[in-house]
């Protein structure tokens, strides 16, 4: 599976500080407890990069509605 493949599977995701003052990510889906720590910095280049993905998953999904449209004039 790739970053750009669909997937039927579920999960929960949690995101907040620990008592160490990290930042935890927390994956918990069927048969899977995952957590992820990170210092502040790392948690916000993570938040500058999850923006950035955003950013261009809608410019994708705006080009994809472009292109549904006709474009002839009528």
């Amino acid at each position: 599976m790739s970053i750009d493949s669909e997937s039927d599977i579920s999960a929960n995701l949690q995101i907040g500080p620990t008592s160490l003052g990290m930042v935890r990510i927390y994956v918990e889906a069927e048969g899977v407890d995952l957590p992820l720590d990170f210092d502040p910095d790392e948690a916000e280049e993570i938040a500058e990069e999850l923006r950035a993905a955003a950013a261009r998953a809608r410019r994708m999904g705006e080009g994809a509605k472009d292109k549904g449209r006709g474009r002839g004039k009528g």
